[in-house]
């Protein structure tokens, strides 16, 4: 048997270490990756290669019994499991069975409206980072018990970390236990789990299939991306070629692809070099049976696929998004056989009616001849992204039986396919995202697919996922039909948690919390200049707490130390405040007076519309501090001036990761109509603060009962097109960025520190009232107002243009933050700081590698280069940025590191 990752091996030269079962459970593949090109494919965990399912159960079910063992039945019984989305939710989900005892919960990308979120983390080497935790028992993960969590590798750690770090703050334990397929630690990792274990006071434990470590030999890095580099090549060549090679999967099909995606896999570690036998029962060939290489592909669909009903119980969830109890489990294997033979009788139904003459596809000698009907097929049971427990275990029932059957699924990740038997991606099907996804549009994959073998594939979506981009030509079945003679779609009910009726009943799985404090019914009246703020106590309420007298400061590279490593949040600390230079100063009034009459027009033209958005009501202002502030005083003004209304203006704290100020939310709805709530903000980068808003109002609404409020963002500059209301969509210089509380009012960023804002406080912040004589907040909205009238009719005409037209945001500034995060190494979308405003922000704030710059934009960038060089920080010309700039923030940071080597020590 030809190990899956002789391939990349023999080219790289990379070596592994460790248990001798490690190459049968691993093939290697390749990548485009500026740090990294080579990356482990598991052959066991059914997601990249298609694996009997029986192999891919029994994995998670032989982790789950070990967990019970170490545990004890007693603790056991007080467990909660938890998987990650979306590659081990399966897994996860089969450590639970194992166990036998404790309820499951898997983190998801999805959120799901009116279900409170509990929790979250970020997993910083993904390129879609934020996991969610939405379980449908908000106890389930605040009792003691152990909690078991479970990943399908375990590498550096970082994600366990965050990921206990974010819980045990919130719902201390005095247990966990990791579960992986395999261990990946390298050695200066070994210790990290045991350091970190000993900071907490919680025990540890590590339960993994397989451990071992990767040796990578010099110029690996430079050796992959020429590899990656010559296969692209080879791929164009052929497929552009007259006489290409009907074999190549990408030429196969409409589809097919053995090219690479700009972005790079998430979920990866580097790979290995042995060749071995394949694990008892492991299936590693493209197709059981047949040649390594994959026969000449059809080029059009065989039949129309047929959908089937299942029969799925109501009330039965279909995976662990919600909670997933023993007694859910119960129900699921009682009706798993009679799902099973509604399947099997599918596979044995006769083919559909052939298309009428007119429309019938040229016969094609190469095509295999239809399955007749009393022929066991060899079935692929296919699930979708973080839907893989249920396609997984109704493979394991049409296993058993008797059929013939594969399990794999759908995945997000881009892999270069290479048709060869010792590469772990033989091919790969493109079609486009199906179900709406939070994140915006973008490709989706299905591996080994394509030139496999399966006479029949069961595609296993959730009905949230049943849309039209999945019935489109070009969508997933349209993909699946060109290659496969046989397509059933099944669609399970995604389920949304209301009254279940699969309620647990035994005690033990349901953790037992004390009452939490009943919120204190008097919040306190916003704080107003000249007390808090140089703001007129008119322009702006702010619904925060004074921390003035707090030290809260740090210096730049310690906080940055320490937001990396995962020791604190952004938000616990404040950097110092930047003292701009002469120089700066007089940059930053000459950009004022050349962008104020620019600032003016975006000011009404988001004004405008968002008063036209509510015809015969009074917006009630809400920014989102502190950006938001200085526009939602020049919005106030600007209706004042323009119809003599007088707007309420607030501002409120958002803290990305820890959601807005449910306690500002309160005071607005016990004060104001929820409906008239505008949030405000100054610009959009990548458009994490507006998914921030959108989650934490769900929560809200689920927890506090109280609904109306918006979650739309009105901005001045939206250049990610993550907002409808906007005041342009250009990436310009909007004086306010250049500085940091000398522009907004004197206050500081918001902080969120559990040992100074209890349960009933505002968030905090600081006034600096000993910066006053370098403030120039009032230069600032003063200047632009003063351009009001002079925009006034362009304005009229920006907003009738701009509410005829199409203003759904396309996300396009998060796609490129994606791209730029894999091709630069980074693989953090939270360390891509896209826009001229956040690129000001990291220069003043954190600790920056490099700028990028849109070939052309100098005209607003000045002040950005300025900083640049004070800095010591490279600016590098590009071109395709849909920004003016963009600022990178070290990825791999050491202190005081800010030069492009990541070495350099540069103090300011």
């Amino acid at each position: 048997m030809v190990w899956t990752g002789t391939w990349v091996a023999e080219r790289l030269g990379v070596e592994l270490i460790g248990d001798e079962e490690l190459p049968a459970l691993l093939g290697l593949a390749l990548r485009r990756n500026p740090k990294r090109a080579h990356l482990l494919v598991s052959s066991v965990l059914g997601k990249h290669v298609p694996q009997r399912p029986s192999v891919v159960y029994g994995s998670g079910l032989d982790l789950g019994r070990r967990v019970r063992a170490l545990l004890g039945d007693e603790e056991a019984a007080r467990a909660v499991v938890l998987g990650y989305a979306e590659t081990a939710t399966a897994l996860g989900h089969a450590v639970a069975d194992g166990l036998g005892l404790a309820p499951y919960l898997h983190s998801t990308r999805r959120p799901v409206a009116g279900v409170a979120r509990a929790g979250g983390f970020e997993e910083s080497h993904s390129h879609a980072t934020s996991h969610l935790l939405l379980p449908e028992d908000p106890k389930l993960l605040a009792g003691d018990g152990p909690l078991v969590l479970v990943d399908d590798e375990f590498s550096t750690g970082n994600t366990v970390l965050n990921t206990v770090r974010a819980l045990h703050e919130r719902y201390p334990r005095d247990r966990y236990v990791v579960v992986a397929l395999v261990d990946m630690r390298s050695a200066a990792d070994l210790g990290r789990l045991d350091a970190f274990a000993a900071e907490i006071g919680a025990r540890v434990d590590l339960v993994a299939g397989a451990a071992g470590t990767v040796r990578l030999p010099d110029g690996v890095l430079e050796k992959g991306q020429a590899l990656v580099a010559a296969q692209e090549r080879a791929h164009e060549a052929a497929r552009t070629a007259p006489d290409a090679d009907a074999t190549l999967a990408a030429d196969a099909a409409p589809g097919a692809d053995t090219s690479l995606a700009a972005d790079a896999a998430p979920d990866t570690v580097p790979g290995a070099t042995l060749a071995a036998d394949a694990a008892p029962g492991a299936d590693t060939s493209l197709a059981a049976g047949a040649a390594t290489a994959p026969a000449a592909l059809p080029r059009t669909p065989r039949e129309t696929p047929v959908r089937i009903d299942l029969g799925w119980p109501e009330g039965l969830p279909d995976g662990g998004r919600h909670g997933f109890t023993p007694d859910h489990r119960t129900g699921l294997e009682a009706v798993l056989p009679a799902m099973a033979d509604r399947i099997a009788q599918a596979l044995r139904a006769p083919a559909a009616p052939a298309a009428p003459a007119d429309r019938a596809a040229p016969a094609d000698p190469e095509r295999p001849t239809p399955v007749p009907p009393h022929a066991p097929p060899r079935v692929l049971v296919l699930g979708f992204e973080e839907l893989m427990y249920a396609p997984l275990r109704l493979g394991t029932a049409l296993e058993e039986a008797g059929h013939d059957v594969r399990y794999s699924t759908t995945t997000r990740s881009p892999v270069l396919a290479v048709d060869d038997p010792g590469y772990a991606i033989r091919t790969r099907l493109v079609f486009p995202a199906h179900d709406d996804p939070a994140d915006g549009p973008g490709e989706r994959y299905a591996y080994n697919v394509a030139g496999a073998g399966f006479d029949a594939v069961v595609a296993v979506v959730d009905s949230t996922a049943d849309t039209p981009a999945l019935h489109a030509p070009d969508g997933l079945l349209a993909r699946l039909a060109a290659h496969i003679p046989r397509v059933v779609l099944v669609v399970v009910p995604s389920y949304t948690p209301t009254v279940p009726s699969y309620t647990p009943t035994v005690p033990s799985y349901t953790p037992t919390v004390s009452e939490a404090p009943e919120r204190s019914s008097m919040l306190p009246e916003p704080l107003r200049g000249p007390a808090f703020s140089s703001y007129a106590p008119e322009e702006v309420g702010w619904l925060l707490q004074d921390l003035s007298d707090v030290e809260l400061e740090a210096p730049t590279e310690e906080r940055e130390e320490a937001i990396q490593s995962g020791g604190a949040h952004y938000a616990e600390s404040l950097p110092v405040e930047y003292q701009p230079s002469e120089r700066y100063q007089e940059l930053f009034h000459t950009a004022l007076e050349s962008s104020a009459t620019r600032i003016a027009r975006a000011v009404g033209t988001v004004t405008e519309t968002v008063l036209a958005e509510r015809p015969g009501r009074r917006p009630v202002l809400v920014s989102l501090a502190r950006a938001g502030t200085p526009v939602g005083v020049l919005m106030r003004r600007w209706a004042l001036a323009r119809h003599e209304l007088d707007l309420p203006h607030y501002a409120v704290s958002i803290v990305r990761g820890r959601g807005i100020d449910a306690n500002a939310l309160r005071w607005l709805a016990a004060h104001h109509d929820p409906a008239d709530v505008v949030f405000v903000d100054g610009w959009t980068g990548k458009g994490a603060i507006t998914r921030e808003l959108a989650d934490a109002l769900k929560e809200f609404e689920a927890t506090e009962g109280i609904t109306g409020f918006d979650p739309e963002i009105a901005v001045l500059a939206d250049p990610g097109s993550c907002v409808r209301v906007h005041g342009t969509r250009e990436d310009f210089l909007i004086p306010s960025a250049c500085l940091n509380s000398t522009v907004s009012g004197l206050i500081s960023r918001t902080v969120l520190r559990s040992d100074l804002v209890g349960p009933d406080d505002f968030h905090g912040a600081k006034f600096y009232r000993e910066l006053a004589g370098a403030d120039v907040s009032a230069d600032f909205l003063d200047a632009v107002a003063a351009r009001f009238d002079e925009v006034a009719e362009t304005v009229d005409t920006d907003v009738k243009e701009l509410l005829a037209t199409d203003r759904t945001p396309t996300w396009e500034g998060w796609a490129a933050v994606e791209r730029i995060s894999e091709e630069y190494g980074i693989h953090d979308v939270n360390l891509v700081k896209p826009g001229v405003g956040e690129t000001t922000r990291v220069l003043l704030r954190r600790v920056p590698w490099k700028i990028l710059a849109k070939r052309g934009a100098d005209a607003d960038l000045a002040h950005v280069r300025l900083l640049a060089e004070q800095r010591g920080v490279p600016v590098e010309e590009v071109d395709g940025l849909p920004y003016s700039c963009v600022g990178l923030i070290h990825p791999q940071y050491t202190r005081g590191a800010t030069g492009a080597d990541g070495k350099a020590v540069v103090s300011q």
